[in-house]
């Protein structure tokens, strides 16, 4: 089958000119002569049978064209370099993993279990990208991610998933909250601030439906967008907050946190490992996989699924 792939120093010739706007300096970074770059230049235009530049005042400006390939070129090529470096790196052996990962997870539940997977696979290297909610499911390839650890998105034709943790979720507090009998039933709640998690907006309010203290505002109270920052609100005595108790685990084992009411919020939610299924025979990522199924992670928060 042809493939309509252009000559890579043409690519390259391009992208430098496109990034510079210049000739000149193109040549320079690429150690050619400038007739050798326009020769190039030239040569692709030919090919793609479309222009890529004018020249206004002696200087280059991107057609519409050229603006919307340079890009994309611009990722390509970056990722044939990585993927070329990675090769010269490893010799065929170990390999690089990049995962998207949501910040508070990944310090809280993936940082204290990775140096075991490392111990464990030494030429490994494992990178990661952040990764926030969003209204849009992940685009791994737009990405350039091979897998995420993330709060579950549901069901993606094309993408496995497999279950880290389950996103249960109890009260805690700082241990001074509760001094004085502040803090014995469920209603006393109405005296304190709830603090509130951005993308659960619904969670204390269903929390205090679940526990029969529905005449409880639910809803009022500071927001933040990070777990870490909801955690250490509550530890400083700025409130309660509704928390996965994994999350909290250091907290709660050391006292700056208590749980008041010991029963939790499970709204069928869980952190899972995703990725695509075109890529799970990848070597890296089959390890990562494997190791986390294995039990590398621990197994008090999982759930089996229905």
């Amino acid at each position: 089958m042809r493939r309509h792939t252009p000559p890579t120093p043409a690519l390259r010739a391009f992208e430098a000119c496109a990034r510079h706007l210049s000739v000149s300096r193109a040549a320079e970074e690429l150690h050619l002569t400038q007739s050798a770059v326009s020769r190039q230049l030239a040569g692709l235009e030919a090919l793609l049978g479309v222009r890529l530049f004018l020249r206004i005042r002696q200087r280059l400006v991107l057609t519409a064209a050229a603006a919307s390939y340079a890009p994309q070129l611009r990722a390509a090529l970056a990722r044939i370099e990585s993927a070329t470096l990675e090769v010269m790196a490893h010799q065929g052996a170990g390999g690089t993993l990049t995962l998207a990962v949501q910040p508070t997870f990944g310090t809280r539940w993936l940082m204290p279990r990775l140096p075991r997977f490392l111990e464990a696979h030494r030429r490994i290297v494992v990178n990661f990208r952040n990764y926030t909610t969003r209204p849009t499911p992940l685009d791994f390839a737009a990405e350039d991610v091979d897998a995420a650890l993330m709060l579950e998105e549901g069901a993606r034709p094309g993408i496995a998933t497999h279950l880290l943790v389950a996103d249960r979720r109890v009260p805690v507090c700082a241990p001074a909250l509760m001094d004085g009998g502040r803090m014995t039933h469920v209603a006393a709640l109405a005296q304190h601030t709830l603090l509130q998690h951005s993308t659960r907006p619904r969670a204390w309010s269903d929390w205090l439906a679940m526990m029969g203290a529905g005449d409880v505002d639910g809803f009022r109270g500071p927001r933040f967008h990070h777990h870490a920052m909801v955690a250490e609100a509550a530890a400083q005595g700025l409130g309660v907050a509704l928390m996965p108790r994994f999350m909290v685990a250091e907290e709660l084992a050391s006292g700056r946190l208590v749980i008041p009411f010991d029963r939790a919020l499970d709204a069928g939610e869980a952190y899972v490992l995703a990725y695509p299924e075109a890529s799970a025979d990848l070597p890296a990522l089959r390890a990562f996989r494997d190791w986390l199924l294995a039990g590398g992670g621990d197994e008090t928060d999982r759930t089996t699924g229905p």
